[in-house]
């Protein structure tokens, strides 16, 4: 009966959204719109990120004292990565669902820290790892060793290898009663979701975190692959049958729970078979034209990725980010060029969708594979550890840290750490910039990207230069039907004061030539104004 009030106050809730959410750029709307459509994220290695005791790995505590820097930088919402026991550096590998890894702290603390973090206005939500567990886990320990065990079809068995492969390669693993199914690896064997036991074990591990430990929600790890139907192993029909009852669920926990999938590759016609079974999925389509167009200075891959985001799913929702955890920094992928990095969080940050920006990406760290190098310790300062532990740390302090870190470039007003600061900032002031209509713009220099964003308030035009040279007397086309035929002068947001004035004409505009040089890897970002 309880879970069927909360269905109803769900619905309620819902439809009030819906009602609401007619129309863009008023107050009211803003109001009513999902705190995670007002959000900027971080996303935290919790190993890595403070060690407020000294004894080489990052905790709890470490977090709660620099949610101070968090908030400077704009951040109001956190996604911590694993947070449960494991016996890996990483936690990929659950062996408890119930509780914290003891090694970052008690759950106590981590209370402390969604207290202080609410009480400062962000949201965390917490990584949760619901297609495989830990070969360590008492589930499958019990399961491993007793053909009788209840645990036993709690995971996917053979007795034989079956011969056919995973999507990431090899996936049957011989264990001592005959071979399991695990598509990451041996000390991750995948939970059996055929078993409805299982569903309802993952629906009491939501319910406990949401309502007795008090979390936001969760990023969803490797969603597309909760339901095997044989061979076919991912996105399949049962995996998004199952996932409409785990919507449900945590939103009659929480009506205001968030969610985030992680589909690898996905891009937006990906996103739109997961619409109403999580709010959000990650587009690495986005992702990979924010990063792509900053590093060949060409628009090719944003203008893509673009069209095809507008073609398929023009009003989101989605996630946005450049680089995270399982990839090469993005510093990194931009050979160190910091002001293509500038570039990219430019396109990320005047983009629509959900942002997410993984630790130290603000202050350009670097990292390339493998994993345990792309999630080195934060960068705080240039002293021993890079300022991270006053101990030995887990890993060492990547190659930059000693001009690359938060001390140096804080009171720094060009540096990366000030760009971020600076386009958050907008990103908050200006509800088109995070709510707005997008279009593209069309220009005659592939080195120059430009789009519109379109509410009832305003409309603010972005101009990149992607290249390493000036770029002088180049033309804009804008079609946007929403925009009054007339003439517009340009109110700098970020950039040079121009006395540039666009003249629309049957939604079309010619020459832009009063603004006369682009700078090199110049950010451009105007208001138009009747």
């Amino acid at each position: 009966m309880k879970r069927y009030l909360n269905f109803v106050l769900l619905v309620l809730v819902f439809s009030f959204f819906v009602s609401g959410c007619g129309k863009r750029g008023t107050s009211t709307v803003t109001e009513q719109r999902p705190w995670w459509q007002e959000a900027v994220f971080y996303e935290i290695f919790v190993r890595s990120f403070y060690d407020s005791d000294g004894d080489g790995v990052g905790d709890f505590n470490g977090i709660t004292e620099k949610l101070d820097y968090l908030t400077d930088l704009g951040i109001n919402a956190i996604w911590l990565m694993p947070i449960n026991p494991s016996p890996s550096y990483h936690g990929y590998d659950v062996v408890n669902y119930f509780n914290v890894n003891p090694e970052y702290g008690t759950m106590d603390e981590f209370k402390h820290l969604l207290d202080e973090a609410h009480t400062r206005g962000m949201h965390i939500i917490i990584d949760l790892v619901i297609n495989h567990t830990s070969n360590q886990n008492p589930w499958f320990v019990d399961a491993n060793n007793n053909p009788n065990s209840p645990y036993r079809d709690w995971y996917i068995w053979s007795t034989s290898d079956p011969g056919y492969a995973g999507p990431l390669g090899n996936a049957w693993h011989p264990g001592n009663q005959g071979y399991y199914y695990g598509i990451f690896s041996d000390t991750m064997p995948d939970l059996n979701y055929t078993n409805p036991e299982v569903g309802a074990e993952m629906l009491k591990i939501v319910n406990f975190w949401l309502t007795s430990v008090g979390v936001d929600g969760f990023r969803v790890d490797a969603v597309k692959y909760l339901i095997e139907e044989g061979q076919k192993q991912e996105n399949t029909t049962s995996t998004h049958e199952w996932l409409k009852g785990f919507y449900s669920a945590y939103k009659a926990d929480n009506p205001q729970a968030f969610t985030v999938g992680e589909v690898y590759g996905a891009g937006a016609f990906a996103a739109t078979t997961y619409i109403g079974q999580l709010d959000e999925i990650f587009s690495f389509e986005l992702a990979g034209g924010f990063v792509n167009s900053a590093q060949g200075e060409s628009n090719t891959a944003m203008v893509s990725a673009v069209k095809f985001t507008l073609k398929d799913m023009p009003d989101g929702p989605y996630a946005t980010f450049l680089t995270n955890h399982d990839q090469n920094r993005v510093m990194s992928v931009l050979n160190g060029n910091v002001d293509k990095a500038k570039v990219a969080a430019g396109l990320m940050l005047t983009s629509p969708g959900t942002p997410f920006i993984y630790y130290g990406e603000e202050i350009g760290m670097l990292g390339v594979k493998p994993d345990e190098d792309i999630r080195r310790p934060m960068q705080w300062d240039n002293s021993p550890n890079s300022g991270f532990s006053g101990g030995s740390p887990w890993r060492n302090p990547g190659e930059n840290y000693l001009t690359a870190n938060v001390s140096a470039e804080m009171s720094d007003s060009i540096s990366l750490l000030s760009f971020y600061r600076t386009f958050i900032e907008l990103r908050k002031q200006h509800e088109a910039l995070r709510d707005g209509s997008w279009s593209l713009v069309n220009t005659d220099n592939t080195g120059i990207f430009s789009g519109l964003r379109v509410d009832q308030e305003e409309s603010i035009l972005v101009i990149v230069n992607l290249t390493k040279s000036p770029i002088e007397n180049y033309n804009i086309n804008i079609q946007d039907p929403q925009l009054k035929d007339g003439s517009y002068q340009l109110k700098t947001l970020f950039g040079p004061e121009t006395p540039s004035v666009i003249r629309i004409t049957d939604h079309s505009s010619g020459d832009i030539a009063p603004l006369s040089e682009l700078a090199a890897y110049g950010v451009y970002v105007y208001q138009l104004q009747p």
